[in-house]
């Protein structure tokens, strides 16, 4: 994903993706623990995708922990 894609995101839309972002990390992690994963590059590409995503929503000041919690 990139930056300027990100930025061209609404704020729901913006949630929506961290919180795919999130889970696609957490899935991707869980199957490297177990030996599945065989592409492990999209390991970092998912972490900075989220990082990219949590970065533009402290910019526009979007309570991220009260929105992930809905």
């Amino acid at each position: 994903m990139k930056a300027a894609e990100v930025h061209d995101l609404k704020d729901d839309e913006l949630v929506a993706k961290l919180i795919d972002a999130k889970q696609e990390a957490f899935n991707l992690r869980f199957r490297h623990a177990t030996g599945e994963l065989e592409n492990t590059s999209r390991l970092g590409q998912a972490r900075r995708d989220v990082a990219k995503l949590l970065t533009v929503a402290r910019q526009r000041r979007i309570d991220v922990e009260r929105e992930l919690k809905r």
